[in-house]
C-alpha cells in the first residue's frame, strides 16, 4: 500500500496495520503504529510536537516514501521498513528489520495487545542510557533489560547509541528490550501500540538537547540541594534530629538537608508527623532553618486503613485496584500505637489527577505549611512483589500497559504542588523514575544497595547511564544502605572511597542502615550512628576535608545546574559526552567528568593507593595538587592515598583554584 502525506508525515494503511511517521521537534521523527487506530491520547512521555516548519515529505510511484527533517532523514520502503539517516551524508544511522524472512514487516502486533519492534544491530555500536541498572556495564550492547520498576531497578527507555542517534521507546508498558549482536528487540507487554521517537545528533550533548527538549527540561537545581545532606536509618525523634543538626553547626561542619525518614507518622498515609515523638515540627523546621539547614520529609504511597486519607481515597476511587478483584493490597508493617503490626496496605494511584491532588493538599497542609518543600518519595515504584505488581490496576491502565507511569506520574503530583505554591525549583528525592521524569525535579536514587567494594563500582557505571537516560540529578546512599560496622576498619576505608565519590557527584547525600541494627519495623526501628563523627578521627579528618571541598564546588555545580537546564546536559557525565571525538574515552566506564572541566577518577577497590587514569586528548589536563599539566590522550598510574581520590582539572579552568 503507498504511503499518503497526513498533517506534515506520512501514513500508511494496511489490513494488519496503520503507520504513521512525523517530525516530532528538531532533526527528530516520532513513529507509531497499531493494528487498530492510532490513539493520540495514548500516555507517554512526549508533549505536543514543536512545530517543523522545514521538514520535507514526498512519496514515489513505486510505493516507497522520504520524510527528512533537519539532520536525520526516514526512508520508508514500500513493505513499510524504515531506515533512519543522517540527512547530511546519507549515513544510515539505523534500520527496521523483519523478524523473519517471511514476516510481512518489522512490527509484530500479537493477541493479548503484546507488540514487539525489530532494528537491525551493528557491529561495534556502543549503547547507553536505559535508566538504572545494576548490572556494572556502561556499554550495554549485548544486555537484556527489563522495563519495569524495581528497587535499585529503574527503567527509563530512552537509548543513546554511539552511532549518533538517541532512541526513546515511548511506552509505558511493561516489557524488556534486547540489544543482541544480530537484533535490537523492544516488546511491549500490552496496550496493543508501538511508539518510538529518534533523534539525530553529531554529539551526545547535541541528542540530550533533543531528547529533553521533547520531554522536558529539568528545573533549575535549589541552591540549597547542591551542599552536603545528612540522613540515616533512622531519626526517630524531633530531639534526636535537632541534636545531629546541632553538633554539625557546633563542630563548624557544612550541613545543608537533614532528612526525616519513614515511621515519622502515626499510620501509614497519614502523611504528618506523629505527635508524640515530633511534638512541635513548626518550632523545628524554624530551628533548622536558623541553622542554614533544610528538611527533607520521607512520603510513602502507602495508605492504611484507619489511616487519616483511607476511606477518602477509596471512596473517590483514587486507590489503585487488583485484577482479581477489590484494592491492591500487600501486607507491611505498621507502627501504630508502636507496635510491629503487619497489615494489608492499599497504594493511591498516582495516575490518576484526583489522587495526586488529594495527596498534594494533605502535604501542603501538613509539611509545606510548616516550611518543608522537600520530599523523599521513597518505595514509588510503587514497592511490591513482581506478582502483585502485575495485578495492578490503575487509573491509566492495567500495570503490563501503564505501569512505568508512576513513578512520572508521583514526582509531578509533587512538583505541580510546588509549583503552584510558588516553588520554581521543585525537587523530590526518588526511588524510581521513566521517562521525562526530570522535568518534574526528579533527584534519582539508586536504592537500597550492599555495603561494599562491588557496590560502589556497580554506582559509576549506574550513574552514568543515568546521566545518558536525560536525569542529570542523581546520587546513591554514601557508604551504601544495608549494614556496615562503623567501628569495622575494613567498611571505614570503604565509606571513605564512597564519601570521595559522593563528593564530586550530582547531589552528596550520607544514609545508611548501620550496625548495631535495632527492632525492624517499630516505633524503635533504627541504624547506627551514621555521622561523620561516627567512624573514627582518621576517617573523620578525610569526611571533614571533603565536606569542606564540596562547599567550595558549589559555584561550579551552579554553573552545572544551569547548563541541565538549558540543554539537558547532566552534571556528571562519561568521558565520551565532551570527548566524542576520542575512540579511548568511549571505553572508560569507572571514570566520569563532573562537567566540562573535572575529571574524577573514583577508587573501589579495597586496599588500592593507585589507580590507572585516562586522561581525554583534546586538552591538558591539571594536576591541582602538584601543579602538573599532562597531556590528553595519555594514562597514567595516578596516586591514591586514603585520603583522597585522583581528580584532574582542564587546564585553565577556573573551577581549578576550588580544588586545591
Amino acid at each position: 500500500m503507498p504511503y499518503t502525506l497526513r498533517a506534515g508525515g506520512l501514513e500508511r494503511h494496511t489490513a494488519g496495520e496503520v503507520l504513521r511517521i512525523e517530525p516530532w521537534g528538531p532533526d527528530a521523527v516520532r513513529v507509531r503504529a497499531s493494528s487498530g487506530t492510532v490513539d493520540p491520547a495514548a500516555p507517554g512521555a512526549l508533549g505536543t510536537p514543536p512545530p517543523a516548519p522545514h521538514a520535507e515529505v514526498s512519496a514515489s510511484d513505486d510505493g516507497c516514501a522520504r520524510l527528512v527533517n533537519g539532520r536525520i532523514a526516514v526512508e520508508a520502503s514500500a513493505d513499510g521498513r524504515l531506515t533512519f539517516r543522517d540527512a547530511a551524508s546519507g549515513r544510515e544511522l539505523l534500520a527496521e528489520r523483519n523478524p523473519s524472512a517471511y514476516h510481512a514487516g518489522p512490527r509484530v502486533h500479537a493477541p493479548g495487545g503484546r507488540t514487539e519492534q525489530f532494528f537491525e544491530a551493528y557491529d561495534g555500536e556502543r549503547l547507553h542510557g536505559l535508566g538504572q541498572h545494576l548490572h556494572g556495564r556502561l556499554d550495554q550492547k549485548g544486555c537484556v533489560i527489563d522495563l519495569v520498576q524495581r528497587n535499585t531497578v529503574v527503567a527509563v527507555p530512552f537509548l543513546h547509541s554511539s552511532r549518533g542517534y538517541g532512541l526513546l521507546w515511548n511506552n509505558p508498558a511493561t516489557g524488556r528490550v534486547e540489544l543482541g549482536a544480530d537484533t535490537t528487540r523492544w516488546t511491549a507487554d500490552a496496550g496493543g501500540r508501538i511508539d518510538y521517537w529518534i533523534t539525530v545528533g553529531d554529539t551526545p550533548a547535541r541528542i540530550l538537547d533533543s531528547y529533553t527538549g521533547a520531554t522536558g527540561r529539568p528545573p533549575l537545581l535549589p541552591e540549597w540541594a547542591s551542599g552536603f545532606w545528612q540522613s540515616k536509618l533512622r531519626y526517630r525523634t524531633q530531639d534526636e534530629l535537632l541534636a545531629v543538626a546541632r553538633q554539625y553547626k557546633q563542630r563548624g561542619l557544612p550541613l545543608s538537608v537533614i532528612v526525616c525518614d519513614f515511621f515519622h507518622w502515626p499510620r501509614m498515609g497519614d502523611w504528618r508527623f506523629e505527635e508524640s515523638e515530633w511534638p512541635d515540627p513548626a518550632a523545628m523546621v524554624k530551628e533548622l532553618t536558623d541553622l542554614g539547614v533544610r528538611l527533607a520529609v520521607s512520603v510513602w504511597p502507602t495508605v492504611e486503613p484507619g489511616s487519616d486519607t483511607y476511606e477518602e481515597l477509596r471512596t473517590a476511587g483514587h486507590l489503585v485496584r487488583d485484577a482479581d478483584g477489590g484494592l491492591l493490597t500487600f501486607p507491611w508493617p505498621s507502627r501504630y500505637a508502636g507496635d510491629a503490626l503487619i497489615r494489608p496496605m492499599a497504594y493511591y494511584d498516582a495516575t490518576h489527577p484526583g489522587a495526586r491532588a488529594a495527596l498534594w493538599q494533605r502535604l501542603d497542609d501538613n509539611y509545606r505549611s510548616l516550611g518543608v518543600s522537600c520530599f523523599w518519595l521513597d518505595a514509588c515504584e510503587p514497592d511490591v512483589p513482581p506478582g502483585v505488581a502485575e495485578r495492578a490496576v490503575y487509573a491509566a491502565g492495567p500495570a503490563a500497559g501503564a505501569a512505568n507511569l508512576y513513578p512520572l506520574e508521583h514526582a509531578r503530583a509533587v512538583a505541580d504542588g510546588l509549583r503552584a505554591a510558588g516553588e520554581d525549583r521543585p525537587l523530590s528525592l526518588v526511588r524510581s523514575a521513566w521517562a521525562g521524569s526530570q522535568a518534574h525535579g526528579a533527584l534519582l536514587w539508586s536504592g537500597d544497595i550492599p555495603t561494599t567494594f562491588d557496590s560502589l563500582g556497580r554506582q559509576i557505571r549506574a550513574g552514568l547511564n543515568v546521566a545518558m537516560s536525560g536525569i542529570p540529578w542523581w546520587n546513591t546512599d554514601i557508604g551504601g544502605f544495608f549494614g556496615g560496622d562503623p567501628d569495622d576498619p575494613a567498611y571505614r576505608e570503604l565509606l571513605i572511597r564512597w564519601f570521595q565519590y559522593g563528593t564530586f557527584s550530582p547531589v552528596m547525600r550520607l544514609h545508611g542502615d548501620r550496625e548495631p541494627n535495632f527492632p525492624a519495623f517499630s516505633a524503635d526501628m533504627t541504624g547506627g550512628p551514621n555521622e561523620v563523627w561516627s567512624y573514627g578521627q582518621e576517617a573523620y579528618g578525610i569526611l571533614c576535608d571533603h565536606l569542606v571541598l564540596r562547599e567550595r564546588l558549589r559555584p561550579y555545580l551552579g554553573r552545572l545546574s544551569e547548563d541541565a537546564h538549558r540543554a539537558g546536559a547532566p552534571p556528571m557525565r562519561p568521558l565520551f559526552f565532551d570527548f566524542p571525538g576520542d575512540e579511548r574515552a568511549w571505553d572508560v566506564d569507572d571514570q566520569f567528568l563532573l562537567g566540562p572541566d573535572v575529571l574524577v577518577a573514583p577508587v573501589y577497590e579495597a586496599g588500592a593507593r593507585a589507580r590507572r587514569v585516562y586522561l581525554p586528548s583534546g586538552a591538558r589536563w591539571l594536576d591541582p595538587l602538584t601543579g602538573r599539566v599532562l597531556e590528553g590522550g595519555t594514562t597514567l598510574d595516578a596516586d591514591a592515598p586514603l585520603a583522597r581520590i585522583p581528580v584532574f582539572v582542564r587546564e585553565g579552568a577556573e573551577v581549578a583554584a576550588w580544588l586545591t
